[in-house]
C-alpha cells in the first residue's frame, strides 16, 4: 500500500497542490487580503524549517520523508513583523480594488477596463484622480468627451487610497475557497461564540 501511495504521488504530485498555507503577519493578521497571502505547502514547511515561521494549524494530510513525516500546515505566522507597506501602487489592479471592481458610470461588473475622467485627449493625466474603472460599453460610450458631454456621471469620485483603505476593501472580496483553519484568523464568516 505505502508503494501505491509513493507511485501514484510521483505520478501526480498535483494531490497536494491544493494544501496552500495562510501566511499570518507576527500580529496575526493576514499579509493582504485580496489577493490572500498564501503560500504553496512547500514553502511552508521550508519556513518552518528555517524556524521564520510558527505552525498554529494543519491539514490532516503528511508528506513524508525517508526519515519524516510531516502534516501539511494550513496556517502559519511570521517571527518577524512585516511593516505593512504605506504607499499604494498604482496598478490596475489596486485600481479595480479601489473602484470594487464596477464601472463607475453604470455599476456594471463585467469585462472592466479603466477610463481618464479627463480624456489624455483635453489634458488629463493617469494619476488615481483622474482614473475609474470602467465596463468596456461606457469606456466607449464615454470616448474623448468630458462627463458633461457624454451625459454620465460617476458614482464616486476617483481618489488616491490609503494602504490600510485598500487593505480593508480586500476583505469584501472573499476568495472562492476558504479552509476552515482560516476562518478564525479572517474574520470571514466566522460564527461568533456568544
Amino acid at each position: 500500500m505505502d508503494g501505491d501511495f509513493r507511485r501514484h504521488f510521483v505520478r501526480e504530485p498535483q494531490m497536494l497542490r491544493h494544501h496552500p498555507a495562510l501566511v499570518l503577519n507576527a500580529d496575526y493578521r493576514p499579509l493582504s487580503y485580496y489577493p490572500l497571502s498564501l503560500w504553496p505547502w512547500q514553502e511552508a514547511i521550508k519556513a518552518s524549517f528555517l524556524d521564520r515561521v510558527n505552525i498554529v494549524a494543519e491539514y490532516d494530510q503528511v508528506v513524508r520523508s525517508p526519515t519524516t513525516e510531516i502534516r501539511i500546515p494550513s496556517v502559519v505566522v511570521l517571527k518577524d513583523y512585516v511593516k505593512p507597506g504605506k504607499r499604494v501602487a498604482f496598478t490596475r489592479f489596486n485600481l479595480f480594488l479601489r473602484d470594487e471592481f464596477s464601472c463607475q458610470y453604470c455599476g456594471g461588473l463585467g469585462d472592466l477596463t479603466f477610463d481618464h475622467v479627463v480624456p489624455r485627449a483635453r489634458g488629463g493625466v493617469t494619476s488615481w484622480e483622474n482614473v475609474v474603472a470602467a465596463c468596456a460599453r461606457c469606456n466607449l460610450r464615454k470616448g474623448a468627451k468630458s462627463l458633461r458631454q457624454a451625459g454620465m456621471s460617476l458614482r464616486k469620485p476617483p481618489r488616491q487610497p490609503g494602504a490600510e483603505e485598500l487593505r480593508n476593501m480586500g476583505r469584501k472580496f472573499p476568495p472562492n475557497y476558504l479552509h476552515d483553519s482560516w476562518l478564525d484568523f479572517l474574520y470571514w464568516d466566522a460564527e461568533l461564540e456568544a
